[in-house]
């Protein structure tokens, strides 16, 4: 079912980025009636999109705590689990925040230069609860934020019927998709509360879509204001994400998920089967790849594949994706696999290979990724979940140009220049100012630097 080609007949679009955004027109308009509406204009899409409008937005605190105390009590090892994941990845975030190190340095005498890293004063999560919840995802995205030292920390996702609602919606037939019941209590997925009272959430709002990326954005009666909104979500998700930047930061926009494995004879084909289909149930549109230079490799992962599919639970999506968008390439050589993964950069890269000089030498070559996978126990399944990386990683080749989210989206790297009247680096510097304003014909700056030389 998947198919299987030379590196020779690779066609140039499969290098080129994948873009499933939404509509800008549709997103457009519901983010001017965010902003110009405010709640109003939430309850509005509530009703329309959700199964739930509840009359105000703020989940309480006391839901949060009793979502969390009621994993821990009926579900302990989901509950461990998100406690291991959530402590991992604050200790790798923390070793980040270390690297962004405050300084200042002595340019010329007198003349004092540095910069600081600040974190923003709050940041916004957004987390999706479609077809599946994605509860790791909170951990994901408030993790860098708690490292970073950001203040206020608020997340938005969609709306569930309450607990003392659900009676009621009985009742009048609403509270599913396509009839919302109207007024109720704010309410979400419940593994998604937990897990944000678990990691430390300053408050969640009940709501969702695009609409909540506006709330985000501009802020409404009930939402405040985010300096950065971070986090996954669909088309319109993603969409409402590019339109909102710039007036305020974002992690970045991504499109769906992708993995490619470079692997020799020393693979397990199950393994590498198994790699293949945990991206592919993602998303219909979700892109597995294996590039390999053993085409008995090739052969016997393609069967895997079949027979692993044949009792996969997400049969139907992982299905779609393998055979729209999945691939084997055999190449002539390992180092071809790597010059195609560094042009492909992938959001995902595993290096299935025994350690040693090849699978050094391979790493080494290889710069155009969201994460690298090295060597086989090194599972992508484990930085999805629970091996302190990230796992909001850039996607359709933007892994050229930028890395995952990390503490530094939380972060302003900002600079400072502290000077000494008189001293030689501030009459250096006043001198050389003054001549550039001249040449660029300000001769306000020129001034501003030769009043400090006593010349003006």
């Amino acid at each position: 079912m998947i198919t299987i080609q030379k590196a020779s007949d690779v066609e140039e679009s499969f290098f080129d980025g994948r873009d499933f955004s939404g509509t800008p027109d549709t997103v457009r308009a519901v983010l001017e009636n965010v902003k110009s509406g405010g709640d109003a204009a939430l309850r509005e899409y509530s009703a329309k999109f959700d199964v739930s409008a509840p009359a105000r937005f703020e989940i309480s605190g006391e839901d949060m705590e009793h979502a969390a105390e009621r994993m821990r009590r009926e579900n302990p090892g989901l509950y461990d689990s998100l406690c291991y994941s959530r402590d991992l990845a604050l200790r790798f975030a923390r070793k980040q925040r270390e690297c962004f190190t405050d300084f200042e340095t002595e340019l010329e005498p007198g003349l004092f230069a540095g910069q600081r890293n600040i974190p923003v004063e709050r940041a916004g999560v957004y987390v999706p609860a479609g077809r599946f919840p994605l509860v790791s995802t909170v951990v994901m995205t408030v993790a860098p934020a708690v490292a970073a030292g950001v203040k206020e920390i608020i997340l938005c996702t969609p709306p569930r019927v309450h607990p003392q609602d659900r009676a009621r919606a009985g009742s009048e037939a609403r509270g599913v998709p396509g009839a919302a019941l109207i007024g109720g209590l704010p309410y979400a997925d419940e593994n998604i509360m937990a897990a944000a009272y678990i990691c430390g959430v300053t408050k969640a709002f009940a709501c969702g879509g695009a609409q909540a990326v506006g709330a985000m954005a501009f802020g409404t009666q009930s939402i405040p204001r985010a300096d950065v909104i971070v986090g996954p979500g669909n088309k319109f998700v993603a969409e409402a994400k590019k339109l909102v930047y710039g007036t305020v930061g974002i992690d970045m926009v991504a499109g769906p998920t992708e993995v490619l494995i470079i692997a020799d004879d020393s693979a397990d084909p199950a393994w590498v089967a198994s790699d293949l289909l945990a991206q592919a149930e993602h998303d219909v549109v979700a892109q597995p790849v294996l590039v390999t230079p053993s085409e008995s490799l090739a052969l016997k992962v393609a069967e895997e594949i079949d027979r692993q599919l044949k009792t996969l639970p997400t049969k139907d999506t992982a299905e779609q994706s393998i055979r729209n968008f999945g691939r084997i390439i055999i190449t002539s050589s390992l180092e071809e696999a790597a010059e195609i993964a560094d042009r492909k950069a992938p959001e995902h890269l595993e290096l299935a290979m025994d350690s040693g000089e090849t699978r050094d030498r391979i790493a080494s070559l290889v710069h155009n990724y969201g994460s690298l996978f090295i060597g086989h126990s090194a599972a992508e399944v484990l930085g999805d979940y629970a091996a302190g990386l990230n796992h909001t990683l850039p996607t359709s080749g933007s892994a050229r140009f930028t890395g995952g989210l990390s503490v530094r989206v939380f972060l302003k790297t900002v600079t400072t220049l502290r000077a000494e009247p008189g001293s030689e680096g501030v009459l250096k510097s006043a001198g050389a100012a003054g001549i550039l304003g001249d040449a660029e014909g300000l001769a306000a700056h020129a001034r501003a630097a030769r009043l400090r030389l006593g010349t003006e």
